[in-house]
Parts: C-alpha cells; structure tokens; sequence
C-alpha cells in the first residue's frame, strides 16, 4: 500500500502547497516561466503585468468569442493540466467548467479575483407592468437567485485590488520573484491611477448620465463615474415586443441617440432599437486585452455619445 494514502488531509496539503513552491524556485533556476491560465483576455493582460517575463500566461477565451457559450478545446484541457495557477472571475462558461478543469489538475490552484471585492447585481431591463401583472409573474415564476455581474474589471480601481491579489498569489508559488511581482504591481498601479483620472477628467461635465447597452457589460464602469446603464438583453435572452418598446421610448425620453454593442452579440436588435431613435450602433469591447488602450477608447466613446459640457 501507498504511503500516500496514510497522510492526513492536511499533510497532503502542506505537500501539495511545498510542490508548488519547489516548481516556483525550479522555474527560476531553470528560466522556465510559471504556466498560468485565466478565463478572459483583461485577466491576461492583467497577469502578464505583474508576472513579466516570469509568467506564461495562456487565457481560455480567445478574441471575438463570448464567454457565455465557450467551451474549452482540447488543446487547451491539454496544457491546463500542466499549469500551476488559474484566475477566474465569474464569467457563465466557468459555472459548468469549473470543476472539470480542477478534477483534470487537481495541483493547480485556482484563484477567484472576485474574492473581497463587492460584487454588483447584473442589470437588465425592467418592463413596467401593472400592479395585477406583476403580482401574476410573481406568482408563477420560481424564485431565483440574483445573478452577480463578474465584468468587475471595468472599473480600474477594482483592478487594482485584483492586481494586488495576482501579487500576493504568484509571490506564494514562486517567492524567487517576489521583487519582480511587487516592481510589476506597482508599475501597474500607477498605469490604473492615470487611466482612473484620464476617465474621470473626460466624463465629469457630461450633459446626460444614461447610456444604452446591448449587454450590460459596463455597470462597475458606470457606478465608478455616475453614469447610468440601460440594458437590452440580460441572461443571453433578448427583450420580447412589449419590453422592446419601452426600452425605445425610454431612450426618446432620454434623448439617447447611440446604442452600444459588443462584437460577441448579433447586433439585429440593436440595429432596430437605432433606427426606431434615429441613432447609431456604436461598437465597444469589454474583453479587449489591450486594456488600458480600450478603456481610454470607451471613455472617449461614452463622451462623444453623451456630449460633454464645455
């Protein structure tokens, strides 16, 4: 018999955790960078950061592919059974892949950048129905839980917290580093500080707060610069004739005259809400990994949309 199967629970964690202190210091012996995986390209980019030269970091969905309906190919099952760390956030495909992806590297920790941080209801828009209507929804939908919005990373000061926990995890794997994890965080911090204040600069005299959406991708951005997101489509299902008519007259109301989409969605209903306010389709990406870069491009985008007040 094994002498594995007479360690306790807590020893074969204190192993598992020497392991993966062992391969840190091998990997800076050996130049070999740490192999780390994450769901979405921000998180990529955020990795690659902190980590520089020592990280090798490979991300689960790709440009132009929509977390809500991913599936992992077997390339990529393949190398996560060789990497060490994996940082989620929350996205849909990671409900149903999750525990896959950790039964298929059981030595690879995986970390949630969520954690601490305070989380946001994903929004979506509401029909007004009557008081009698409302109370027959009630009475025959099941309850539901709310569903967190895990675009945390639209707001930069969230992202700062999160580098700090990259920090903080790749120190703990490869201690070797520790200099360069903590000179890569700080750098990206002040990159975070700047674009916090660039936004901040370009969004406070704006004439109107509210913006339309396809997918509510954009409501940490919003929260952090007092602006107000109207969403079209929620949980990946599309308003029905009724609720998409009260989301064109609210956008009259507002006088909101751009719509914006994200390439990882049809933009058919988004065309017809355009042509029904005589506006425009306008395109932003949430999940660019060039993520300084594309958030300066959306605050010029939501500044331009909304006219800033000279």
């Amino acid at each position: 018999m094994s002498i594995m199967k007479f360690l306790t629970a807590k020893t074969l964690l204190l192993s598992i955790t020497l392991l993966c202190s062992l391969a840190g210091a091998a990997n800076a012996q050996t130049g070999t960078p740490m192999q780390v995986f994450t769901s979405v390209l921000p998180l990529k980019y955020f990795v690659e950061r902190v980590g520089g030269q020592r990280v090798a970091v490979q991300v689960m969905v790709g440009p132009g592919r929509s977390p809500a309906t991913y599936e992992p190919k077997p390339k990529q099952m393949t190398a996560l059974s060789q990497a060490q760390l994996y940082y989620r956030i929350g996205v849909p495909f990671e409900k149903v892949w999750m525990k896959r992806v950790a039964t298929l590297n059981p030595a690879m920790e995986i970390i949630d950048l969520r954690q601490g941080l305070e989380l946001r209801s994903l929004e979506h828009h509401h029909h007004h129905h009557t008081e009698e209507d409302q109370h027959e929804i009630e009475r025959k939908a099941p309850a539901k839980e709310e569903e967190k919005d895990p675009h945390l990373w639209t707001d930069p000061n969230l992202v700062k917290q999160m580098a700090e926990r990259i920090r903080v995890t790749l120190t703990a794997v490869d201690p070797a580093g520790a200099e360069d994890y903590q000179a890569g965080a700080d750098s990206f911090t002040r990159d975070l500080d700047n674009l916090d204040r660039t936004i901040r600069r370009q969004l406070m005299n704006l004439k109107k707060r509210s913006f339309l959406v396809f997918h509510p991708s954009w409501g940490y951005f919003a929260a952090a610069y007092d602006l107000q997101q109207v969403a079209v489509e929620a949980s990946g299902k599309e308003p029905g004739p009724r609720a998409l008519a009260d989301i064109i007259q609210q956008a009259k109301d507002n006088h909101i005259s751009v719509i914006f989409v994200q390439q990882q969605f049809s933009r058919t209903t988004a065309a017809t809400i355009a042509r029904a306010i005589d506006g425009r389709v306008v395109a932003i990406d949430p999940l660019a990994e060039d993520y300084l870069a594309n958030m300066r491009r959306t605050a010029e985008a939501f500044a331009r949309s909304l006219e800033i007040s000279l």
